[in-house]
C-alpha cells in the first residue's frame, strides 16, 4: 500500500517515490517467513511479559526497545527525523492509533485471554480495514467478493468466540479489548493515507518518528497508572526486550523492505500466517488449551480477510 496494510505490530507510514535499492542479503521469501515468525511469537512474548509487569509497562518497554532499533538504523543510514509541525502533528495521531493504543490494548487483553486468541483477534484487522475504507476512502469500492469476505470473516469471529455454544466460558472484556486493538490499526492506517500519503520523507524517518512519539505517549501515561516494580524478573524482562527489538523495531525494517521489493499485496499476506504461528506457539510453549472452535473459526477469519483484499481487475 502506499501505506502498509496493518498487522499486529505494524505502523504504516506514507510511501515515498520508489528508488533503486541494493541487492538483499536474504531472499524475500526468507524474510517473509522470518517476519511471520516474529509477529506470530509477539503474542506469546506479551503473555510472558504481562506475567510480571503491568500492561502499560510492557507496552512502554516494547516501544522503547523498538525505537532504539529504529534510531540505530537511522544513524547507520544517516537519516534525519522528519521536519515540519504539520507532519509531526499527524504522526502523533498515527502513533496513538497504530502503536500506543493497540499495543496497550493487546497487553491488557492478554491478562485474561490466551495469547492464541489474541493472535486470532488480530487477524480481523483487514476486516475492519475493509469496512472502514468503504466509507472513508473513495477509491475503495465494494465488490460482491469483498462484501462476502467481510461477512465470512465476522462469521469466523463468532465461531472463535463460541457463539454456537452460547459464548460459554467467554471472557468478554479480554476479547473486546483484543478486537478493539485490531480495529485501531485500520483507523490509523486510513488516517495516514488521508493525511501523509504525499510525504517525501523516507519510511525509516517517518517510522522512527512515529515510534518515538508513541514512546513519549506511554512514558506520560505509565507513571500515572503503575508503580515501579520492586523486582525485575529476568525472563519477562527479556520477553519485553525481544518484543520491542524484534517484534517492533526489526519487524518494521523487514516489513518495509518487503513492501519495497515485492509490493504491498504480497507483503500483507504475512497477516494470514500470524494467527497460525501464534496458536502453535501458545499451545506448544505456554500449554494453552485449544477448543475446536478456535482453529476452525481462525481459518474462516483468515479466508474472509483474504477475500476482502481481492481487488477489481482493470
Amino acid at each position: 500500500m502506499s501505506t502498509v496494510i496493518p498487522s499486529p505490530t505494524q505502523s504504516p507510514t506514507a510511501a515515498p517515490a520508489p528508488t533503486a535499492r541494493p541487492p538483499r542479503l536474504l531472499d524475500w521469501r526468507l524474510r517473509f517467513g522470518l517476519l511471520s515468525l516474529i509477529w506470530g511469537f509477539s503474542f506469546l512474548l506479551i503473555k510472558v511479559g504481562t506475567g510480571a509487569y503491568a500492561p502499560f509497562q510492557v507496552t512502554l518497554g516494547r516501544l522503547l526497545f523498538g525505537t532504539l532499533v529504529l534510531v540505530a538504523a537511522m544513524a547507520v543510514k544517516r537519516e534525519r527525523l522528519p521536519r515540519g509541525g504539520r507532519t509531526w502533528a499527524h504522526l502523533t495521531v498515527a502513533a496513538f492509533f497504530l502503536n500506543a493504543l493497540p499495543f496497550s490494548l493487546f497487553a491488557f487483553a492478554e491478562l485474561t485471554i490466551p495469547s492464541t486468541l489474541a493472535g486470532i483477534c488480530n487477524a480481523t484487522s483487514p476486516l475492519w480495514g475493509m469496512a472502514f475504507s468503504l466509507v472513508a476512502l473513495s477509491e475503495d469500492r465494494p465488490t460482491r467478493i469483498r462484501v462476502a469476505g467481510l461477512g465470512l470473516g465476522f462469521l469466523g469471529v463468532l465461531t472463535v468466540l463460541g457463539a454456537w455454544q452460547g459464548f460459554h466460558g467467554l471472557d468478554a472484556r479480554g476479547n473486546a479489548l483484543a478486537l478493539l486493538a485490531s480495529l485501531s490499526y485500520p483507523v490509523g492506517w486510513i488516517y495516514v493515507r488521508r493525511t501523509l500519503a504525499g510525504t517525501t520523507e523516507s519510511h525509516l524517518s517517518m517510522t522512527g518518528a512515529q515510534l518515538l512519539l508513541a514512546t513519549a505517549q506511554l512514558a506520560l501515561v505509565t507513571p500515572l497508572f503503575t508503580t515501579l516494580p520492586a523486582h525485575f524478573p529476568v525472563l519477562p524482562l527479556l520477553a519485553v526486550a525481544a518484543l520491542g527489538a524484534l517484534g517492533t523495531g526489526l519487524a518494521m525494517l523487514i516489513q518495509y523492505g518487503l513492501v519495497a521489493e515485492v509490493g504491498p499485496t504480497t507483503a500483507q499476506m504475512v497477516t494470514y500466517f500470524v494467527p497460525v504461528i501464534a496458536t502453535v506457539a501458545g499451545v506448544t510453549i505456554l500449554g494453552e488449551s485449544l477448543r475446536w472452535t478456535t482453529p476452525v473459526g481462525a481459518a474462516v477469519v483468515i479466508a474472509g480477510a483474504a477475500l476482502t483484499q481481492v481487488r477489481r481487475k482493470g
